[in-house]
């Protein structure tokens, strides 16, 4: 077997196949420039044939590998399934039509020296958004941001759903392991089990721009959503020790 690699990078996809080539250009040279090993897990599910472009451009780059099945069935399930076979030392995933470029990784995997989660975002110092969402989402996110609070806490978190998270990767093996919500709320239950866990989280200031596509249905998926929230909240989790770190700051449960 093959030297483990130091960072797994997970790709959701659903139906990509116009925009998964260029992601993986960038990226591939991205890590192309950098001193440690990668591999790139592409979880792609849909019948537009992103998981056979992805599996093709594999036969030329060991890094890469494709998952996933003909059926939508979640990117909360996708990255699920991707963090259960990745091997890196770090762990985390981004967006496949690359909201945020892979450049940042630069900015977040320093901090998982002192951290275990480390999450970008486009609501504290540092962030750049290049192009804004319309108007009507940018009102669907602030009503979000109230119910989610309201119902599941994270109220130290500004930006639950930025589509660029990493973890150390044992932290990633043991919040995944329990993450059950198959939508687009996965990022809240993951980020509710770290608190509840005693994690240290690290928000960061990311780039971002909006490609003005959205997979979410717009009465159906926030129903779902809400749904899901609702199991986030009622969800019992029995008591969990705070981890152990030789950082004095790991064993807080607060956003940083």
């Amino acid at each position: 077997m093959s030297a483990p690699p130091f960072l797994s990078l997970i790709l959701p996809a659903y139906n990509e196949a116009r925009s998964i080539s260029a992601t993986l250009d960038t990226i591939q040279a991205y890590l192309d420039r950098q001193s440690y090993l990668a591999e790139v897990l592409v979880c792609a599910d849909g019948t537009d044939g992103t998981r056979e472009l992805v599996r093709a451009r594999a036969a030329s780059d060991r890094r890469l590998s494709a998952l996933g099945a003909p059926q939508r069935r979640g990117k909360g399930r996708g990255i699920r399934e991707g963090v259960a076979r990745a091997r890196g030392q770090v762990i985390g995933f981004m967006d496949a039509d690359n909201k945020t470029p892979v450049e940042e990784l630069g900015k977040v995997l320093p901090y998982l020296d002192r951290h275990d989660v480390v999450i970008g975002s486009r609501a504290v110092g540092g962030s750049q958004i290049e192009v804004r969402p319309p108007l009507h989402r940018r009102l669907g996110s602030q009503a979000f941001a109230l119910v989610m609070h309201a119902l599941v806490g994270l109220e130290d978190v500004r930006d639950t759903q930025c589509g660029f998270k990493f973890f150390r990767g044992a932290v990633a093996h043991d919040l995944f392991s329990q993450q059950r919500i198959d939508g687009y709320m996965f990022d809240v239950e993951v980020l509710n089990l770290a608190v509840r866990a005693g994690y240290r989280i690290k928000e960061v200031g990311v780039r971002w721009r909006d490609d003005g596509d959205t997979r979410l249905r717009l009465i159906s998926g926030n129903w779902q959503n809400l749904i899901d929230l609702v199991r986030i909240r009622l969800r019992r989790l029995a008591p969990r020790a705070a981890r152990a770190s030789s950082d004095p700051e790991a064993s807080s449960c607060k956003a940083a």
